[in-house]
């Protein structure tokens, strides 16, 4: 049985192991989450190295793209050092081309018209293929990079504007502590309302679930009601709170295991542990995509 672990800088309590099997091969998928503490994150990636078919790195970005061009965060760098015998990813490899194809499907199937619809990106970088393929649909598209991983009261409400920002910003961005930038160990767990004004806009809220429940508003005037949510790694909390929330529609782009869909790390690690341990490119992950019948998730609330 193929072994693909996640080690998370999340929280513990996100904790799952499940089975599946995928092209005839049966996997364990497991996450284990650190509560931030980088110490112990670096050693389960050493217990884990070489025993694992494919590692996967949680709660944490290792690289970031912007008009082509490839950054890599500090911290990340730092969390791997020692580790050097199992394949390590970090889902960006399959963001780009999972996430551009959830956008096509559910556009391409009328699910969602994004062309008449307004859409809330909470970190463009984060999720490049999304955004490339939301901005492609047409409809007006606000990144919330600058509001919900900096705290700055400023949204980005164009394709050229996102793409200034990031070429300019993230070499700086990179070297910074990942947890100036993305929420860790207990803080995934809290929600501070903010940018309500930007969850009121839209009618599709898109990207990272964490950001997302990080500054929910309060539930006065059912802020997400009749609204689309495109994210991922989401549990049955979640759901039931975006249900409650009045969420009408909710997409994961990878499938779901004991009622969660994992992050695309995880999914990655499964490519790249069929794969035989080696990095698969775009049109790899594609074929992939096709060998496995991969429809998002979309799940009426």
């Amino acid at each position: 049985m193929k072994q693909v672990v996640s080690v998370s800088l999340g929280s513990a309590s996100r904790d799952f192991e499940e089975e599946a099997t995928f092209l005839g091969e049966p996997f364990t998928l497991r996450r284990v989450g650190t509560d931030g503490d980088y110490a112990k994150y670096n050693a389960l990636l050493r217990e884990w190295d070489g025993k694992a078919d494919a590692l996967c790195l949680g709660g944490i970005d290792r690289y970031v793209w912007s008009d082509g061009k490839q950054y890599e965060f500090k911290d990340a760098r730092k969390l791997i050092e020692g580790v050097t015998k199992s394949p390590i990813v970090d889902g960006s490899g399959l963001k780009n081309t999972l996430e551009r194809e959830t956008i096509r499907v559910l556009a391409d199937e009328k699910r969602v018209n994004f062309a008449q619809l307004k859409t809330l990106m909470v970190c463009g970088v984060d999720r490049f293929g999304m955004s490339e393929a939301l901005v492609a649909q047409g409809g007006p598209v606000v990144f919330g990079d600058m509001m919900f991983s900096l705290g700055i009261n400023l949204p980005i409400k164009t394709w050229k504007a996102h793409r200034f920002a990031a070429r300019t910003l993230l070499p700086l961005l990179t070297q910074l502590p990942f947890k100036l930038l993305y929420p860790t160990g207990d803080s995934q767990t809290t929600t501070t309302p903010k940018w309500g004004e930007w969850y009121r806009w839209a009618d599709v809220i898109a990207g990272d679930f964490l950001l997302i429940r990080r500054y929910l508003p309060d539930a006065v005037g059912e802020p997400l009601a009749g609204k689309t949510v495109i994210t991922n790694t989401t549990t049955p909390v979640d759901r039931a709170e975006l249900k409650q929330r009045g969420v009408r529609l909710l997409v994961t782009s990878t499938p779901r295991f004991g009622g969660r869909s994992p992050g695309t790390n995880v999914l990655e690690g499964v490519f790249v542990a069929l794969n035989g341990g080696k990095p698969l490119t775009e049109n790899g992950y594609q074929e992939m995509l096709a060998r496995l019948s991969w429809a998002p998730n979309v799940e009426e609330l």
